[in-house]
């Protein structure tokens, strides 16, 4: 198979690229399933690392803790799911169990559980009550469920901790209605017997299938969400869906290749992999009191949106509860005012109502008036094996902006390798963003310009691109 060469160019040298002729994708290109593509809509969602790490102050516990620890007083599932809301986040992820093996749920397999805790006299379930909380509060149900199990006997014991691990899959995907994501990591250390388990990752994945078959399954090698390489909420730049899943062929897979091909995707990918990538609101993953003082403000929630949604990943924010069972009030805070300043920000396209001409274009259906005509499952588009083209935007008035926003329209894949964006000023044409790949969204930040034109040109694509949207906003910054 011929490969193809991802160039990195400057902005000075970006026209040469639209003289190299793109390799048409294959017949069975990668494009997303129903279910990923609406998944990569929703774009946020929230981690809530819970447990007995949170009574301990600790970040990993050894699953000696005893759990008559565990007893949040005012445990309230629907506060999270509200707050989760208001920030406009659109799935809840629990941990329902973490690398300590201690359960959110009573289950029937271990007594290292809630129902050997104080809590609601044991008869507690903290997993029903997160996902009551988020049927009520209009929210989709994620779960986490540890491979390493710190306080099983027979973790190590291969075959008989895969019997263990699936059968409480088993518990937390028969019992609690519709998940809409399986959250897993590569998290192996040695079992008690001083043996390193070795997780049956093709089992594991038919379980999740046979019980819950429109759940997406994530983890560093999917099969359906990649890990992004980091828990710092930065996607790559390029950032590819398409993935070669030879690249990261089983969870905590590690090396510079694992890391780039996580960052980064592969444009000659087979399988479509989405980024999801995942970073703490605190500098820990549980809650910390020490860290009470130390929570991401606004602003810095923004910038993890526009390095994450907008270089075409999803977002995984995790709010830790507190011993409470509560969110603190500084978290509840800091996701209404990120909410709110996204809202506030996407709140009157400049674009829109603009006339919009095309160098080329595929058809009638295709016209270039359909990136601002709000849908997004319409595009524009040039003729095939015809992927430089240009759009071109006139602005009813003359617009202030300083955020470019750009969409694929990725039900029929991923093709855009580089584009650039310039803006007709008093001054002339000038350009005021160039970058690597587009995909469901790219967010670029720009200095503020006051344009009565808006051009996007494609200077290189693998196929003829399909443009579902260009939008422009004013952030009200100098």
């Amino acid at each position: 198979m011929q490969r193809r060469e991802f160039i990195r160019v400057g902005a000075a040298g970006a026209a040469a690229l639209g003289r190299f002729p793109p390799l048409p994708l294959a017949a069975d290109h990668p494009v997303p399933t129903p279910r990923q593509l609406a998944w990569q809509r929703d774009g946020l969602a929230v981690f809530a690392h819970f447990g007995i790490n949170t009574f301990t102050d600790r970040e990993w516990g050894d699953g000696r803790e005893s759990p008559a620890l565990f007893d949040p007083a005012r445990l309230d599932a629907r506060q999270w799911a509200r707050a989760a809301r208001a920030g406009g986040f659109r799935t809840l992820i629990l941990t329902a169990k973490h690398h300590d093996g201690f359960c959110l749920w009573p289950s029937k397999l271990t007594t290292h559980s809630v129902a050997s805790s104080p809590w609601r006299d044991g008869t507690g379930d903290v997993v029903r009550e997160v996902v009551e909380s988020c049927q009520v509060e209009g929210l989709g149900v994620g779960l986490y469920l540890s491979p390493w199990d710190r306080h099983e006997p027979s973790y190590g014991d291969s075959a008989r901790y895969n019997d263990f691990y699936c059968a409480q899959l088993e518990e937390l995907l028969t019992d609690y209605g519709p998940i809409v994501e399986v959250w897993f990591d590569g998290a192996n250390g040695e079992g008690p017997n001083g043996r390193r388990q070795e997780y049956d990752w093709p089992r594991i994945h038919r379980t999740v299938r046979r019980l819950q078959p429109d759940a997406l399954i994530f983890s560093d090698a999917g099969p359906d969400i990649r890990w992004i390489g980091n828990e710092r909420g930065v996607a790559g730049d390029p950032n590819w869906c398409p993935v070669d899943p030879s690249a990261v062929p089983v969870p905590g897979a590690s090396g510079p290749a694992v890391t780039r091909a996580l960052q980064h995707g592969d444009p000659d990918g087979t399988v479509w992999r989405p980024g999801e990538a995942d970073v703490s609101i605190r500098p820990g993953w549980f809650w910390h009191p020490g860290e009470d003082a130390r929570v991401r403000e606004a602003d810095d929630l923004v910038d993890l949106y526009f390095s994450s949604v907008g270089r075409n990943a999803n977002l995984l924010l995790n709010v830790p509860p507190t011993k409470d069972g509560l969110f603190h009030d500084t978290d509840v805070r800091r996701l209404a005012e990120f909410g709110a300043r996204l809202a506030r920000l996407f709140a009157v396209d400049g674009a829109a109502g603009a006339r919009a001409t095309a160098t080329t274009t595929r058809d009638r259906d295709h016209g270039p008036e359909r990136v601002t005509d709000g849908d997004p499952d319409t595009w524009w588009g040039p003729p095939d094996r015809q992927p430089a083209a240009a759009v071109e935007l006139e602005f009813l008035t003359p617009q202030r902006f300083d955020v470019v926003v750009l969409e694929e329209a990725i039900a029929d894949g991923q093709r855009v390798g580089y584009y650039r964006v310039e803006a007709l000023t008093a001054d002339g044409w000038r350009t005021v963003s160039w970058g690597t790949t587009i995909g469901h969204r790219k967010l670029d930040r720009i200095a503020p310009v006051t344009a009565r034109r808006l051009r996007l040109s494609i200077l290189h694509a693998f196929a003829a691109p399909r443009i579902g949207r260009v939008a422009v906003y004013d952030s009200g910054a100098p």
